[in-house]
């Protein structure tokens, strides 16, 4: 299972060459039969290509259905369930909840301690920066390091949220976070409904989107540093708020690729540990949201 974050994004539960399965049904008992009484198959450039096959075949667990669609086996120990993901994803948040809180209160920003405030928090930004490129680079999930990385993330969001609250735009650290959840919300009920259809061009054009926005703040950040000011102007005025509602577009995006690798390791049988990669990713998505919405909340309460 791989997250959805551009950044982090490497593996899917089909371990194939494409993202997660798309466009080929989950096979549990093992590889895809051959399809049959296709009419699009003389003109498909992929039809004599093998269908990608369930990573976890070998477990007990899953049962293949005779249409091939993905298993409905009972819960039995060891493979991962929705109960699972649940929990593992309250838990990881609820630890970055808790040292955002901590910092919060422990970590002021006046004109005597910002600095310092700032550093800690800067430091502990880029601690878990590392910490989560280690993760995304492991094979198996960790839940110390994912715990860790959600602990220095909650001091990172903490100050920030703090220098936002109490010095540009009075509650936005709460506006912030009801904004993520009603985005939470929202694109778990259209992907429940099927408004939203998780395939291999809709990945593709998220991925697409995300390196060049992620390139674009990265000029704009270079710019800023040795320019001075806000660099290119992405992160302020009309081209800050544009830039806010496309950044939070595009969360609401990972938020369904989140969704979809879920449902697809459920149906595949995925082993128990791998609710903790699917906590990891929607944590990174929910910070992902959570920051865009506090920094276009700052802009739009500070052009008042």
């Amino acid at each position: 299972m791989r997250s959805s974050n551009p950044v982090f994004s490497r593996r899917g539960f089909s371990r194939d060459n494409g993202y997660a399965g798309f466009n080929a049904q989950p096979q549990a008992g093992g590889p895809a039969v051959a399809t049959q009484g296709n009419p699009y198959a003389p003109g498909n450039p992929y039809a004599g290509q093998q269908a990608p096959t369930n990573p976890y075949a070998a477990n007990p667990y899953g049962q293949q259905d005779l249409q091939g669609a993905p298993p409905q086996a009972p819960v039995t120990t060891g493979r991962m369930t929705m109960d699972d993901v649940v929990m593992r994803t309250a838990t990881t948040l609820g630890v970055l909840v808790v040292t955002a809180a901590l910092a919060w209160a422990l970590l002021p920003v006046d004109d005597a301690n910002i600095s310092k405030s700032y550093g800690i928090a800067i430091g502990a930004g880029l601690v878990a920066m590392v910490l989560g490129f280690v993760q995304a680079f492991k094979r198996k999930a960790s839940p110390p390091l994912i715990l860790a990385y959600a602990a220095l993330e909650g001091v990172f969001l903490g100050v920030v949220s703090s220098v936002v609250d109490n010095r540009i735009a009075s509650g936005a650290a709460m506006q912030a976070v009801l904004g993520t959840m009603a985005v939470f919300l929202a694109v778990l009920v259209a992907y429940k409904a099927g408004w939203i259809r998780v395939n291999r061009r809709f990945y593709g054009f998220v991925m697409a989107a995300a390196l060049g926005f992620v390139l674009l703040m990265a000029v704009n950040l270079l710019f800023s540093v040795f320019g001075g000011g806000d660099g290119l102007g992405f992160r302020s005025g009309g081209l800050g708020i544009m830039f806010g509602i496309i950044g939070v577009l595009l969360g609401a995006c990972f938020l369904a690729l989140d969704f979809k690798q879920v449902e697809d390791g459920i149906a595949y049988g995925a082993p128990r540990e791998e609710a903790w990669l699917a906590a990891f990713g929607l944590t990174m998505t929910l910070v992902w949201i959570y920051l865009e919405f506090l920094r276009l909340i700052a802009i739009l309460q500070g052009n008042d």
